[in-house]
């Protein structure tokens, strides 16, 4: 599936799909091109590509995408396959589960957090012995 989604964005570049300020969606939506919401969404969201929460834009549910840029709300379950960015203005409560992590300073982030893949690191302390540190 990853593969047909590669292919199109390949034949049609610039092919992403937007909610517009004003503009409220209840329901689930799934994509194959990137998604950049500056309305709200109330539902679920499942997409194989990139999704961006502008700054007047929410998101009430569970999302499942590739990346994702936020800027704006996020309420509920989030997972991200590669990295999820917070941009300052950002308010994210819910559960989230992601490979990489980058927040801005001024980001709320009141939600538990997964981080996929992680490497348990040994580390010694000053009397010589190995820790496990993650």
């Amino acid at each position: 599936m990853f593969s047909e989604t590669k292919k199109l964005r390949e034949e049609t570049p610039g092919l992403n799909n937007r909610i517009l300020p004003g503009t409220k969606v209840k329901g689930d939506i799934i994509a194959d091109t990137d998604l950049r919401i500056d309305g709200e969404l109330e539902g679920n969201l499942k997409s194989t590509a990139k999704v961006f929460i502008g700054k007047t834009g929410s998101i009430n549910g569970k999302v499942e995408c590739s990346s994702a840029d936020i800027e704006g709300k996020f309420n509920g379950t989030l997972n991200v396959q590669t990295l999820l960015s917070l941009k300052s203005t950002a308010v994210i409560d819910g559960e989230v589960t992601v490979e990489k992590l980058a927040v801005e300073p001024g980001a709320t982030f009141n939600a538990t957090c997964t981080m996929k893949g992680a490497e348990v690191k040994s580390l010694k302390n000053d009397t010589g012995k190995a820790e496990k540190s993650a």
